[in-house]
């Protein structure tokens, strides 16, 4: 079930964060796999603006989470993670599913988002829902300071790209 977090999700969605960077570790990427999660204040802030978004269990626990935020117009995914025990099921599909079910609701044209270039459950899995890599010249000024903000956290020592696609329930063509 997708539903929107409450603030007894906080730390289990820290726990997710710190689970789902494991696999980076695997490909070399150890400095990912040791990025501390998002802060309960941090946290609050996507909560208190309804934009975290939960795939729970049986028992009604995350297994999965996306936050999000509007910028430039557009929703912007900032984060799509999944415990790794419960991947490869299509939950991180179905947040940005529900997101993009928000966005057409709010009359946003397009979903953005920021991520490894080459990490195959990154770009690549974002092209295969439906998202294209944007040129330099397409990103607009936030999402550039969102990508500066990035590197100046060192992100940047791995290709990373901006990436949109158009809200599928909009019904009319994306800025982007």
């Amino acid at each position: 079930m997708i539903r929107l977090a409450k603030p007894t999700d906080l730390p289990l969605l820290q726990q997710i964060e710190v689970a789902a960077g494991t696999p980076f570790r695997d490909i070399g990427m150890s400095a990912i796999a040791d990025d501390p999660p998002p802060s309960l204040a941090e946290l609050s802030e996507y909560l208190d603006a309804d934009h975290i978004w939960v795939a729970t269990d049986g028992n009604d626990d995350p297994v999965a989470y996306a936050l999000m935020e509007v910028v430039d117009g557009a929703a912007h995914i900032e984060q799509v993670s999944v415990h790794p025990k419960h991947s490869r099921r299509g939950l991180g599909a179905h947040l940005i599913d529900e997101i993009d079910a928000w966005a057409a609701g709010h009359h946003l044209p397009a979903l953005t988002l920021t991520t490894f270039a080459d990490v195959p459950w990154n770009a690549p899995y974002y092209e295969r829902l439906g998202f294209h890599r944007l040129a330099d010249d397409d990103v607009t000024p936030r999402l550039a300071r969102i990508r500066e903000d990035e590197a100046r956290h060192g992100l940047d020592a791995w290709p990373r790209v901006t990436m949109c696609r158009a809200v599928s329930n909009q019904g009319r063509a994306s800025q982007f």
